[in-house]
């Protein structure tokens, strides 16, 4: 049977984009609806204006600390509508690029929802097409917890809706969003409070970074209630309150809830096409990418397996050189490097000294310094952290964990070493540069601890 495209793609973000582009460039007809804005969350109410958000913060605690260095200036505050109007600047720009390479690799693209309508069937627009085969790149989205008055809380992605900044912001969560929004708007001058469950925030992240990342939250003024329940969030004159359970009142002027994350699955028409969800309502996937339709395939934060935008566009490109390139090859899952742009930010790769020493015993290695900017500023909170997880049988580095100044672009090049099976040895024999932070990871020398010996021996 003749179909109209080789490949559909429902979903224009990272991985969605990536997958199309490669799958037109191998000589594939190709086509890709997007019904809200091209390049997905990452670009439009994601990684890149939270970034740029970050910076904005950072140049606060900048001009703060240049009179350690000799500047005499005065900051008479923060411009929020500058700033959201040069970060919606820079957003829209880059929607219109992934828009424009899409074209321009000869993809047919429909600013329209698309929906199984049938194994190989596809609504879009008012129209019906047919694909040999589809890939759902649909991404997620946030969700409120399941609270009275919920509603009256924002989501992640009304942030880069507001028109001026709240004076008093409550955050839910500990997670990568929650503390990276809490960290902004502290240093754009707000008043924090900080509410999440757990005893330490970033769980499923290395212990000493958690604990290391609670101290520099309490260094920079933001409140935080852990092991905290909600009960219910009620307006209180021109604020809020959100009462948790025992009795305690948080009040602000505003609150954001970063609790979670679900996948795009519904509405999809899914069912129709005979593909699986979880109960999450997450998309089942192999190894390669193909739902319980072989034809259908899925890619990013829809399956819910690691939800990180680089990881979506690793897993396309890998698809359409699978299906279309003559390269079959999978989306390695293993040891990928990710950050928490926070203040100061973190950055890791590989396994926790936990997960490491649950598979036998390991050697730790861990250093904490201030680093020479704030030797002279005195700042707070701003001690450098860096640790490396080292098998004892084989030597390999199985995981190297920094909180600290430039954390995520020296762990990007640490992750190329982590990847690559790299021993102690290989790092004790690589030559430092100096003076950085960065060599402190090919300068550690003496073992602070040894973990997983109780475990192997079992």
């Amino acid at each position: 049977m003749a179909h109209d495209y080789d490949l559909f793609v429902i979903g224009g973000g990272s991985g969605g984009v990536r997958c199309a582009r490669i799958a037109a460039s191998h000589g594939a007809r190709v086509a890709v609806a997007e019904e809200r804005f091209w390049g997905g969350t990452c670009v439009n109410v994601g990684c890149v204006p939270k970034k740029i958000m970050v910076q904005a913060a950072e140049y606060g605690q900048w001009a703060e600390d240049a009179a350690a260095f000799g500047w005499d200036m005065t900051v008479r505050g923060h411009d929020w509508a500058r700033l959201a109007a040069a970060r919606d600047a820079e957003v829209a720009r880059l929607a219109g690029l992934y828009r424009r390479m899409l074209e321009g690799a000869g993809v047919t693209c429909f600013e329209a929802r698309a929906t199984l309508a049938g194994p190989h069937e596809i609504e879009v627009g008012g129209r019906r097409v047919s694909a040999a085969r589809i890939v759902v790149a649909t991404g997620g989205r946030p969700v409120r917890p399941e609270i009275p008055g919920a509603e009256l809380g924002m989501l992640s992605d009304d942030v880069f809706a507001l028109r001026s900044m709240p004076k008093r912001l409550i955050v839910v969560g500990s997670g990568y969003i929650a503390l990276e929004f809490a960290c902004i708007l502290r240093g754009l001058g707000a008043e924090v409070d900080l509410v999440y469950r757990a005893e330490l925030p970033l769980r499923g992240f290395d212990q000493d970074i958690r604990a290391a990342m609670k101290e520099a939250l309490d260094a920079q003024g933001i409140r935080q209630h852990q092991s905290c329940l909600l009960d219910r969030l009620e307006r209180s004159g021109g604020g809020l309150r959100l009462h948790l359970r025992g009795g305690r009142v948080v009040e602000g002027d505003a609150l954001l809830f970063a609790t979670g994350r679900a996948p795009n699955t519904e509405g999809l028409g899914l069912d129709r096409a005979g593909v699986c969800c979880t109960e999450g309502g997450a998309i089942e996937v192999d190894e390669e990418h193909a739902t319980t339709v072989p034809h259908i395939f899925a890619i990013g934060d829809v399956t819910d397996r690691l939800n990180l935008t680089p990881v979506a566009t690793a897993a396309g490109h890998a698809l359409a050189d699978t299906l279309f390139g003559g390269r079959p090859r999978r989306t390695d899952y293993r040891n990928v490097p990710t950050a928490v742009f926070t203040s100061p930010p973190i950055g890791t790769v590989g396994l926790t000294e936990a997960d490491a020493a649950a598979l036998g015993p390991v050697d730790i290695y861990l250093a904490r310094f201030t680093p020479l900017r704030h030797t002279i500023t005195r700042r707070e909170g701003r001690r450098t952290l860096m640790k490396l997880v080292v098998c004892q049988t084989t030597r390999k580095v199985l995981g190297a964990h920094m909180l600290g100044e430039d954390a995520p672009e020296i762990l990007q090049g640490i992750g190329i070493a982590v990847v690559a099976g790299l021993s102690k040895e290989d790092f004790d024999r690589t030559i430092g540069i100096h003076p950085t932070a960065a060599e402190e990871f090919v300068t550690l020398r003496t073992r602070t601890r040894e973990a997983g010996v109780r475990a192997a021996a079992e």
